[in-house]
């Protein structure tokens, strides 16, 4: 029996993989860009040039980018019999959202979403081992 926990964030994600005699640890990089949306005032006089910010435009950007990180993710997931998932943000939600709009097959092996904050890698695979015992 093959169960696989993932803690992920916006900037990676572990794949820690167990089975009946050994623990592997995969460590994906996201590559999503940090956007910091700027705007507001150009200038300090009254009716002075406003600049627009499209917010759209990096929110969609930042949806692809998402779709890109969780496409790398899948392949080292389609084999497990039992999925859980950590992160101490929302990026673990999207990621269920994702395997439920497009893997159903994978969301319903799925055991939850669960808050867990930044850890280092043997912290990570000592809260996956304990929670799949």
């Amino acid at each position: 029996m093959k169960n696989i926990g993932i803690w992920m964030d916006k900037e990676k994600a572990f794949i820690i993989t167990l089975t009946e005699d050994t623990t592997d640890m995969t460590v994906i990089q996201s590559d999503i860009e940090n956007f910091r949306i700027h705007g507001g005032s150009g200038t300090r006089l009254k009716g002075g040039p406003q600049d627009v910010v499209q917010d759209s435009r990096y929110l969609e950007r930042e949806k692809n980018q998402f779709k890109v990180y969780f496409s790398k993710i899948i392949p080292h997931i389609k084999d497990a019999h039992k999925i859980a998932l950590f992160g101490p943000a929302e990026a673990a939600k999207k990621f269920q959202k994702e395997l439920k709009e497009n893997n159903t097959h994978l969301y319903t092996k799925t055991t939850g979403v669960y808050k867990a904050d930044s850890m280092t890698e043997n912290q990570t695979k000592a809260l996956i081992r304990d929670y799949f015992k």
